[in-house]
């Protein structure tokens, strides 16, 4: 199996950040990937087992941040994997004024406004083969959940696997939603304290989720709510003719909790509920840390926010997440399942939020609302029985 090297800062800031991000993408296409702060263990001899590891890898991913500039290591590492004759992939992990003297040569990927991973995978191809589908799944950062991979789920019309990962489709009257695996994994939930607009709700803390799930790659639409309850509350339907693809509004956390009990009268075994808040967050970010999962700023022809349309737009009419997620930045609110609380600030597995309260989480934002509302990790809470013209959901279902 081919390894990969990831060479970086430990700058407790956007390269250290991207560097994890590089490792888990990667991890999850097949490679073997080493990174020093996983893979150096107590008691090694730091310069020996860096060494043992360039030799043993086929490629590097150098993550170039300010701090690379001025780091010794990093430049060991880089000459080290050009003595070794190891092909070199430089990505920025931030706008730099200038680049160190020994990277200007070696053409780089730019994610410093927007990480592209199909970007970096074409890379990769040029310099070595990517790894075929493994028969045996690598080994996760966490147990995987092995039932998704091996049965087709009862509900599913369709099944299938794209540049984004595995689908499944299900067919509701004639009404078609889309669903897409979301892997387990860990990520970092809320924002960092230097994140620009960011709320005092925000602590950001460690979040392992230790199985997967399905989640609808787009907000419940008009047409599919009708389907399923027969009457279509939208304000905007009253207004505009053809919106059947665009969101469902004007629903409350309780309406759409009889919709979810309607649904699954309907679909055999789907389980349908509406996502956690650390659920929602994960697969908003996408293995992103900026502050919206394209960047740190973002444009009227990536997220429908700020009044800029005046209404919503059909789903799926903008670009979606590195995850296949349309629309998780604006559009309409989307109610999940928790109450609305204070995080913690300790790492935690498999959140759902506090046992009781008085409101309930909303996330991603509206088309009516500014962009610092609209960021990934922006919380704000509703009454449960609140309805209005920017408040819609996206369904996930059970394991």
């Amino acid at each position: 199996m081919q390894q990969i090297f990831i060479s970086y800062a430990q700058d407790q800031s956007h390269g250290q950040r991207l560097a994890k991000q590089a490792q888990q993408h990667l991890h999850g296409q097949g490679f073997t990937v080493f990174r020093d702060e996983t893979g150096v263990l107590p008691g090694m001899e730091w310069v020996k087992e860096i060494e043992r590891q360039l030799k043993a890898s086929q490629l590097v991913v150098l993550v170039v941040s300010n701090k690379v500039k001025h780091s010794e290591w990093v430049f060991a590492e880089f000459q080290m994997a050009k003595r070794m004759n190891i092909p070199i992939v430089p990505i920025l992990a931030e706008n730099l004024d200038d680049l160190p003297l020994w990277l200007i040569p070696l053409q780089h990927l730019n994610f410093s406004q927007q990480v592209d991973w199909q970007k970096l995978m074409h890379t990769i191809r040029i310099h070595i083969p990517l790894p075929d589908p493994p028969k045996v799944q690598p080994s996760p950062p966490i147990p995987p959940s092995p039932a998704p991979k091996q049965a087709e789920p009862v509900w599913a019309k369709v099944m299938g696997e794209d540049g984004y990962g595995r689908y499944a489709d299900l067919d509701v009257k004639g009404v078609i939603q889309r669903f897409r695996w979301i892997k387990p994994g860990k990520f970092l939930m809320g924002s960092p304290a230097s994140e620009k607009e960011r709320g005092s709700d925000e602590i950001q803390h460690e979040v392992t989720l230790t199985q997967g799930f399905w989640l609808a790659d787009s907000t419940c639409t008009q047409a599919l709510w009708k389907a399923v309850m027969g009457n279509n509350p939208s304000h905007f339907s009253s207004i505009f003719r053809n919106t059947a693809n665009n969101p469902v509004e004007t629903v409350s956390w309780n309406d759409v909790q009889g919709f979810i009990r309607t649904l699954n009268g309907i679909a055999s075994d789907l389980k349908a509920k509406l996502p956690t808040e650390a659920q929602w967050e994960y697969a908003c970010r996408a293995g992103t840390m900026p502050r919206y999962s394209v960047g740190d700023n973002i444009t009227a022809q990536q997220v429908n926010f700020n009044d800029n349309v005046g209404k919503t737009v059909s789903v799926k009419s903008l670009p979606a997440n590195p995850w296949g997620l349309y629309e998780m930045h604006g559009n309409v609110w989307e109610w999940c399942q928790d109450w609305y609380s204070s995080y913690p600030a300790e790492p935690v597995t498999n959140p759902e939020g506090s046992q009781s309260g008085v409101l309930r989480v909303v996330r991603g934002g509206s088309w009516l609302y500014y962009g610092r509302g609209v960021r990934s990790a922006y919380r704000y809470g509703n009454e449960p029985d609140d309805r209005g013209i920017d408040l819609g959901f996206r369904l996930a279902l059970g394991h």
